[in-house]
């Protein structure tokens, strides 16, 4: 088998606030086509390091090179070229509340320089129905819910074909039922335009669904990193309490990612 690109290498990376250290030497490597997710306690620094891949924030110290690039060494001309291939879904959504879900898709292909009205049209169109929003076009943020939000941050972030799409909590603030459709959703769109995928999530379910290697953080560094079946079977006792505490859903007590027959898997696409 040939060896997968590299497209995100983080090495010795450390990031504080104050007097709080959130990265303390961390090491990660993202490559071609992988699904990952990054699973934590809540305040362990997951979207920080998103934040620092994208470059939203910068390290203290370490390296963190994209498409075998470190970053620090790019001038801007260069590091913005880079960006273009990436793409953020963010907690939030960050919808442009003064646009249309029309405008908010277009933004990403006009500011990448696409001028043709009918190719921006045919695009807005085409991904809108990748996230079941067909003729949502003319509606305004404040007009949908929260999943549907959701849904728009996608088909935007999907608009500019990234070849590296990274999720800031997608599920966070949603109830279990949108929440299970947004992880399906990006599942199929996962296999449908075969992404790579880097998802920050506390949730197990999301996880199961979109991820097929698992990496655990805390105390700044990644403490496991591997497939959903060798964490919840790792050496680490932090990393199996944590999933065992969170396989419990605390609003129906019911395990999260469990089907009909009551059996748990930890596969992707379960």
């Amino acid at each position: 088998m040939s060896e997968s690109k590299i497209l995100v290498e983080v090495k010795g990376l450390h990031k504080s606030f104050g007097p709080l250290k959130v990265m303390d030497g961390l090491d990660f490597t993202l490559s071609q086509g992988e699904n990952v997710a990054i699973l934590g306690q809540s305040g362990t620094g997951k979207s920080v390091l998103l934040k620092i891949i994208i470059g939203l924030l910068d390290p203290d110290e370490g390296e963190v090179s994209l498409w075998g690039r470190p970053i620090a060494e790019l001038e801007e001309v260069e590091l913005n070229s880079l960006r273009r291939k990436m793409g953020m879904v963010f907690q939030s959504g960050a919808l442009f509340d003064s646009m249309t879900v029309y405008e908010n898709l277009a933004f990403p292909l006009v500011e990448n320089g696409v001028t043709d009205e009918e190719a921006i049209s045919a695009v807005v169109r085409e991904r809108l129905e990748w996230v079941n929003l067909a003729g949502a076009e003319d509606k305004f943020p404040s007009e949908l819910s929260g999943g549907m939000r959701k849904r728009v941050a996608l088909a935007r972030t999907l608009a500019a074909d990234p070849e590296l799409i990274l999720y800031d909590e997608p599920t966070t603030g949603l109830d279990p039922l949108t929440s299970r459709k947004i992880s399906s959703m990006i599942h199929d769109i996962d296999q449908r335009v075969k992404s790579t995928s880097l998802v920050v999530t506390h949730d197990l379910a999301c996880a199961r669904k979109v991820a097929d290697r698992w990496c655990y953080l805390s105390g700044g560094k990644i403490l496991a990193d591997g497939t959903p079946d060798e964490l919840f079977e790792s050496d680490n006792q932090e990393v199996r309490s944590f999933l065992r505490d969170i396989s419990v859903n605390p609003t129906t007590g019911s395990r999260a990612g469990q089907d009909a027959s009551g059996a748990i898997s930890s596969g992707k696409g379960s």
